[in-house]
């Protein structure tokens, strides 16, 4: 009879559920509609888990060391280390300014410089270009006077006009530019307190969520939960570091390399690279772009060095560096990183790029207890999925 109870009750959240999932596939629009309405009110507390999150890598690491044996040290020891962990991400975003906005601020005013030169170019090429197309000449005229005779100028110049009113008004208005600039902040801001919090209370609302689990989850189901939280804690954080010392490795081999063959600004494109290599696999690629325009302003020879200089660094970042130190960091083979990168920039762009990897290594590690747990349960000898061994040699007759 019991049995029969939860056959039933497990057929009735079927069709429960199958209802529920129609009814949303018909309206569609509206349950998209709720479900931005519901991300954007949750928006600063995700935004501030995720910072929580992010932080207490080095957060933690700085906290074994603080006071480790000193009790009277203890109750200092959680707000120091999160007072020295801002200190840090503050002094490194801090210095990579001071590197990168000089050397910007210089290519700029060497792109100002050069600007009449272009344009003086650039008339010599119209000029040589007009002389070549004299006879082009009245058929343009002609079509010139046509425009103006049907006024199709003024009509541009109004709807222009009309577009600088709207963007105006957009940016006046409370739901326009300005708006959305106060909105971000504002989230931003309650997203770093609201991190703080969970920063200073996470072994509290740790106990207290665990209290949650094994309240409204049988015991085993709340243990198997609290096992796949954990393993994607260890391999989320692990992803960070890894990721972390692949850009500041590729960062160095850069500067290394530019410093021997010369070239210049090869701190600024070291750290920018290091930078957007945070980026995986695509990031460094941004790098790569805004360097070769600012070699290129000083010599196109040495930008064209620099971009074969990237392509063999990137071979050697993508097929050697990146698989090894993030790969080996969460536990995913080289060739899955690469799936994994691919899928999700394709489905959710550089945030995809971000949580792909060690969400897919999450999944790489619970389908492999999965199969292992399976082919013990139904006794298949390892004889069977092993590699064959390697054929003898054969023997010659002599």
């Amino acid at each position: 009879m019991e049995w029969n109870k939860q056959k039933i009750k497990g057929l009735l959240l079927v069709v429960c559920g199958g209802v529920a999932f129609y009814c949303a596939l018909q309206r569609l629009d509206a349950v998209l509609a709720a479900l931005g309405w519901l991300l954007g009110i949750l928006a600063p507390f995700l935004l501030g888990g995720a910072l929580a999150f992010i932080l207490n890598v080095p957060m933690r690491a700085i906290e074994r060391h603080l006071f480790p044996r000193n009790r009277k040290g203890a109750k200092l020891r959680r707000p120091l280390a999160l007072v020295l962990t801002l200190v840090a991400v503050i002094g490194v975003l801090a210095l990579a300014g001071l590197v990168i906005g000089p050397g910007i601020a210089d290519a700029v005013m060497s792109i100002i410089r050069e600007i009449p030169a272009a344009f003086q170019r650039l008339e010599h090429q119209l000029t040589a270009l007009a002389e070549n197309l004299q006879d082009l000449w009245p058929l343009l005229e002609e079509q010139l006077m046509k425009l103006q005779e049907e006024s199709q100028w003024q009509e541009l110049s109004a709807k222009a006009l009309e577009i600088a009113k709207a963007i105006g008004a957009g940016i006046v208005s409370s739901g326009g530019f300005i708006g959305g600039v106060v909105s971000g902040v504002s989230t931003f801001l309650i997203a770093l307190i609201f991190s703080f919090y969970i920063l200073l209370q996470k072994e509290r609302l740790a106990r207290q969520g665990r209290q949650v689990l094994y309240a409204l989850l049988p015991e085993r189901g709340a243990d198997r939960t609290l096992e796949i939280l954990r393993l994607t804690g260890r391999t989320f954080s692990s992803f960070l570091s890894g990721q972390c010392l692949e850009a500041v490795i590729l960062g160095t081999l850069f500067v290394v390399s530019m410093s021997i063959l010369r070239m210049p600004y090869a701190l600024l494109v070291g750290v920018l690279i290091a930078l957007t290599a945070l980026i995986p696999i695509v990031g460094a690629f941004i790098g790569c772009a805004v360097g070769a325009l600012l070699i290129l302003m000083v010599d196109p020879v040495k930008a064209l060095v620099f971009v074969i200089l990237f392509l063999v660094l990137q071979q050697v970042e993508g097929n050697l560096i990146y698989p090894h130190v993030v790969g080996s960091s969460v536990g995913l083979p080289s060739i899955w990183v690469l799936c994994a990168v691919t899928l999700g920039g394709s489905l959710m762009g550089i945030l995809g790029m971000l949580v792909f990897i060690p969400l897919c290594s999450v999944l790489y590690a619970l389908f492999r207890t999965f199969v292992k747990e399976r082919l013990v349960r139904r006794k298949v000898p390892t004889s069977k999925w092993l590699d064959p061994p390697p054929p003898a040699p054969k023997k010659t007759k002599k």
